[in-house]
């Protein structure tokens, strides 16, 4: 069986009907959408998306900048004049 990760739950045939009114209903959470009781989809709202990619956006300049910290010898020096 696998797992649900979103608190709230609706079947394709729901989602059909109304999709609005489920995203309405969930609050801003994620949804997921069933199709004979396993996850098929997570229906998520445009704005926590938005905030999703962000945050992923995020996390991969941090990792190019530490991948970058690590290489100390290839650093150039500069000054602020020189920006």
């Amino acid at each position: 069986m696998r797992q649900v990760l979103a608190d709230c739950s609706a079947s394709i045939s729901e989602l059909k009907k109304n999709p609005t009114a489920l995203l309405n209903e969930a609050d801003g959470a994620a949804i997921a959408i069933l199709n004979h009781n396993k996850p098929t989809a997570y229906l998520v709202p445009a704005e926590t998306y938005e905030r999703l990619m962000d945050v992923l956006d995020d996390y991969e300049l941090g990792k190019l900048v530490e991948s970058r910290r690590a290489d100390v010898a290839e650093a150039i020096e500069v000054t602020l004049d020189d920006l």
